[in-house]
């Protein structure tokens, strides 16, 4: 029993719960009265700890950046300086911030006024760029030194459209004033009078040696394409009389009914033979040798020249126009003039 009670007084008495929270939150807040370390630095002063000063500040802080917001339209104007006064007004603050809310709002008043003014400088930039006739004139007359109240009467009297005086070197004030803008070679003046040189001779030109062609070529080549050449006009001049013929000949049998142009022309098995009766008989028209004409229906016709009237017509009468055809346009025309057989004969079944 006396080992007991001595254990008892030994033994601190144990506390649990909110009561033993609520002793150990005053030890420490006793030990830090008597330390003075933990919350309060002793080398601070008294003001920067004092409770109504930091609300001070931060109730500023928040009255700057509500005034910038509400104020956002005016602090755009150009003319307006309401941004730098409260710039002004937020570098005396940040002297006396000294905990982290102050500096929060410090912060967010610098946000605010850096977008702010990157719109301001914005819109600057873009009314910059336009160009003001009227203000150009009247700084270029200040430079140039008008002075509008010397002769301002006499130049209302005559009805001068500038109300002042221009200097007589105002013009000469300007073109020293410009000539930083123009990179100009000085002139160069001799001393002794100009100096004529003479333009070094040209250089011979050497001409390379072209090589000349042999024997054969000379003499094979030129016969082969006169001989092509030949047979090409001689087989297209015989085509062309020979279509003359069938021309004439249909005409002489019926002179009073009109040829039509496609029925002669077209050939109903061939539209390749179609395209060369075309081509030949154009021949035709342009020698003067067949002409073309509308009959009462407004379709062509053709008919042969006579030799007479071939000279009394003359070249200047003739007119000449571009046909066309395609497949499609051939069928077309076959199947409207109902050709069935080709009045120009090709040369092959002729000769058969």
């Amino acid at each position: 029993m006396k080992r007991a009670r001595g254990g008892g007084e030994e033994d601190a008495p144990r506390q649990t719960g909110a009561a033993g929270r609520r002793k150990g939150d005053q030890q420490q807040r006793s030990d830090g009265d008597d330390g003075g370390s933990a919350f309060s630095p002793p080398d601070l002063p008294d003001d920067d700890n004092d409770p109504g000063l930091r609300r001070e500040i931060r109730s500023k802080y928040r009255d700057l950046i509500n005034s910038v917001q509400q104020n956002r339209e005016d602090m755009l104007s150009p003319s307006n300086n309401k941004l730098t006064e409260v710039l002004e007004e937020a570098n005396k603050l940040f002297k006396d911030v000294r905990q982290a809310r102050e500096a929060a709002l410090d912060a967010q008043l610098l946000v605010v006024a850096t977008d702010l003014g990157k719109e301001k400088a914005s819109q600057l930039f873009a009314e910059g760029t336009a160009f003001d006739p009227t203000a150009f004139a009247e700084h270029l007359l200040s430079f140039m030194g008008l002075n509008r109240l010397e002769n301002g009467d006499d130049e209302q009297q005559n009805g001068g459209g500038v109300d002042g005086y221009l200097p007589q070197d105002a013009w000469h004030r300007v073109a020293r004033r410009a000539e930083c803008c123009f990179r100009t070679a000085p002139s160069f003046h001799y001393m002794m009078g100009s100096f004529h040189a003479e333009p070094p001779p040209p250089k011979q030109r050497l001409e390379r040696q072209r090589k000349a062609p042999s024997k054969e070529a000379k003499r094979i080549m030129p016969t082969q394409l006169k001989k092509m050449e030949e047979s090409y006009q001689e087989a297209t001049e015989k085509e062309v009389e020979r279509i003359l013929g069938y021309l004439k000949s249909y005409y002489q049998d019926d002179p009073a009914s009109p040829i039509s142009y496609y029925e002669f022309v077209i050939d109903p098995k061939s539209f390749s033979r179609t395209v060369e009766n075309i081509f030949h008989v154009s021949f035709l028209i342009r020698d003067g040798l067949a002409r073309m004409y509308l009959d009462t229906d407004n379709l062509p016709c053709i008919a042969p020249v006579e030799e007479g009237e071939v000279e009394a017509g003359g070249s200047c009468s003739r007119k000449q126009c571009i046909i066309s055809i395609s497949p499609k346009i051939w069928r077309e025309l076959i199947d409207a003039f109902d050709i069935s057989d080709t009045m120009i004969q090709s040369p092959n079944t002729q000769n058969e």
